[in-house]
């Protein structure tokens, strides 16, 4: 796709136009106060399985699961929340991730903790590992000090 100088042009391809790997990306959401302290960060990424509150819309106050994640849509559908058509039928209604709070994370998945928390994702491999301690043989140091030349009057190097 080719970058425009006109911002109009360039917000639409950021937000209506983008590639799925783009959009998936912009799926974050606000951290509540207590996950803010606790981690540090204001957003994270939305996952199936953490809790959710909604906090501006139509199902203002509804807390709950999340149950299903559209990029297409840029939605998250949260259990409890649904519409009702004229016949009687219900269906999934996609809630954009601005209008949402996380209140709860999904433990699940340990790479997503250790990134929140600000360690190496690779931490989490690391600790399921068993220790094997080795024993080391203690080296005498090394002599590090530099041999220093010195001319004498006669021309002849000592060290």
């Amino acid at each position: 796709m080719t970058r425009s100088a006109i911002p109009r042009k360039t917000r639409n391809q950021q937000i209506y136009y983008a590639a799925i790997q783009t959009a998936s990306k912009q799926l974050s959401c606000a951290l509540s106060k207590e996950l803010r302290k606790k981690y540090g960060k204001r957003s994270a990424r939305i996952i199936e399985g953490d809790t959710a509150k909604i906090v501006r819309g139509e199902f203002t106050g509804v807390d709950g699961k999340v149950t299903k994640i559209s990029i297409p849509d840029r939605g998250v559908n949260i259990e409890g929340v649904k519409k009702e058509k004229l016949k009687g039928e219900k269906f999934d209604v996609y809630v954009h991730t601005s209008n949402i709070i996380l209140t709860g994370l999904d433990s699940g998945d340990k790479w997503r903790i250790n990134k929140l928390e600000g360690k190496k994702a690779t931490a989490a491999r690391a600790d399921e590992k068993p220790k094997v301690e080795t024993t080391k043989s203690k080296e005498e140091p090394k002599d590090t000090k530099k041999a220093t030349k010195t001319k004498t009057t006669k021309g002849d190097n000592k060290e």
